[in-house]
């Protein structure tokens, strides 16, 4: 019995994301290149905490506010897209506070 939902589950996640793919192949190669951007990002800020270089993460969390932007707009998610744009906005401010401060 535990096999057969442990399956199910896999199969209900598998179809999920090929679901994803479906509806839209360019939002979904968008949105797997802004999880891995975001994900890296959050990686570096988190082990570097107490001593946080803006210049490895700033970027990274840019490229990937702005495909969000991109596959919300694709999607038609409306307060996604407004989510991703306040972060695109406040990226683009602290990348030019890191321009500024060379």
């Amino acid at each position: 019995m535990h096999r057969i939902r442990k399956f199910a589950y896999t199969k209900a996640i598998y179809e999920f994301f090929e679901n994803s793919y479906k509806l839209s192949p360019l939002a979904f190669y968008c949105e797997l290149i802004e999880a891995v951007m975001l994900i890296s990002a959050s990686a570096i800020l988190s082990f570097t905490i107490l001593d946080p270089n803006g210049w490895q993460f700033v970027p990274l969390y840019l490229i990937g506010s702005i495909l969000g932007a991109v596959s919300t707009i694709i999607r038609k998610a409306a307060f996604a897209f407004v989510l991703c744009s306040w972060f695109t906005i406040m990226n683009i401010y602290a990348l030019v506070q890191l321009i500024g401060a060379l």
